[in-house]
């Protein structure tokens, strides 16, 4: 390994450095002063746990994102969380313990063992709430508002949200017969939306194929409002019990897709019927959010009631989560404004001469309450102005700002 080569970070690993790091920082604070005003309270998770924590009720898919190693003092596995999502419902069942609603955000790093896609990195800066403690569509309903508010917040303003339900696959899947194999195989194609797979297997598999066919025609509806109804029809051909856990989703869905319209009349919403992520892991409605100018979903997030009762107690949960990092980069800009009485990423900011007499210093520790100041360190640096845009000089017996 040459000299160079030692400080070369792992492939999709990636650092943040001037300016960007300034504009993810203040992102985050702007972020977490909005959640706050939404009654949500912050908590930071470790960033290691022993393993079966750390994966309780999260699925296969978790385990094979997370590193593993070896704890020194106890000899148990350990891992390197993934997803924060998980730490955040083990804190709301063990450590808060509080009856009713519970409302919690966070923001810090994860890290992955490969990169979820091509667009990202393997060490994440995940931000997102948590709504633990109501089963009602109103918590769900909140949960996608503040998702697009944090957009908003970024400066992401075509916004497209994808809306799906687990219980649409699993009351097709209820009113089936299907043996495992053939299960799974129509899991498979349904997740990667290749319907002539779907048409394949129906005729691979005859005393199945009525189901399968149905499978295939309901994901053929993802779209438009439109959808909801033609799929309402469709269920009308399934069991009774099917039927109705099926209408119950579309009944969801409907509800949230009329009142996130209403209050974000921008927004495009459309139902896709073969989004299956998290299949294991969701028990509800399950949301993602888009813009044109990036080929992944910039958030996401759904319901997850089940998994307190991995925890020791079952809890309704939903949530959302995003990469603060790659909200920062699809804007491609920096912020403009100050937070509060902090100083904002963008600004340009004054110099300031050698010297530390009291009235410059004065002077200094005053504009530094709204601008950014660097104080020259000495006469050699005359030639540098780090990016400042004023100068500031002594004229006429006081201090005064002029331009570079």
């Amino acid at each position: 390994m040459t000299v160079s080569e030692r400080w070369l970070l792992p492939d999709g690993v990636d650092e943040l450095l001037p300016p960007e790091a300034w504009q993810v920082e203040l992102m985050r604070r702007r972020m977490l002063d909005t959640y706050s005003r939404h009654g949500y309270e912050l908590v930071s998770p470790p960033l290691i746990e022993y393993l079966e924590s750390l994966l309780t009720g999260t699925g296969n898919d978790l385990d094979l994102q997370t590193f593993k190693l070896t704890d020194q003092l106890t000899g148990r596995m350990m891992g390197v969380r993934a997803d924060i999502t998980p730490q955040v419902a083990r804190i709301d069942t063990h450590l808060l313990k509080r009856r009713g609603v519970n409302r919690l955000c966070y923001v810090d790093t994860v890290v992955h063992t490969r990169p979820a896609h091509m667009l990202t990195n393997r060490s994440p800066m995940q931000i997102g709430c948590e709504l633990f403690g109501e089963v009602g569509v109103a918590a769900d309903i909140e949960i996608i508002s503040l998702m697009l508010e944090t957009l908003h917040l970024v400066g992401i303003e075509a916004v497209h949200i994808d809306l799906a339900h687990v219980g649409i696959y699993r009351g097709l899947i209820e009113s089936a017969s299907l043996n495992k194999s053939v299960e799974n195989q129509v899991f498979d194609a349904l997740s990667r939306k290749s319907i002539p797979e779907l048409d394949a297997l129906a005729q691979n598999a005859p005393e199945s194929a009525d189901i399968i066919l149905a499978i295939r025609d309901i994901a053929n509806l993802s779209g438009g409002v439109e959808a909801l109804d033609k799929i309402r029809l469709s269920a009308e051909k399934l069991t009774p019990a099917s039927a109705k856990v099926v209408g119950v989703a579309i009944d969801q869905l409907q509800n949230i897709s009329q009142q996130i319209q209403q209050r974000f009349a921008g927004v495009e919403i459309g139902f896709d019927f073969c989004e299956l992520r998290g299949y294991n892991y969701h028990t509800g409605v399950m949301f993602a959010a888009y813009t044109p100018t990036y080929g992944h979903a910039l958030a996401k997030g759904g319901r997850y009631d089940d998994i307190g009762k991995d925890f020791g107690e079952s809890r309704p949960a939903t949530g959302f989560s995003a990469d603060l990092k790659t909200l920062v980069r699809v804007v491609e800009r920096a912020p403009q404004d100050s937070l509060g009485k902090e100083v904002p990423a963008g600004a340009s900011g004054v110099l300031a001469p050698v010297g530390n007499s009291e009235a410059l210093l004065d002077k200094i520790a005053q504009l530094r309450k709204t601008h950014r100041v660097i104080q020259l360190l000495s006469e050699q640096e005359t030639t540098e102005t780090y990016g400042c845009s004023q100068r500031l000089t002594f004229q006429a017996g006081q201090w005064q700002l002029e331009e570079i």
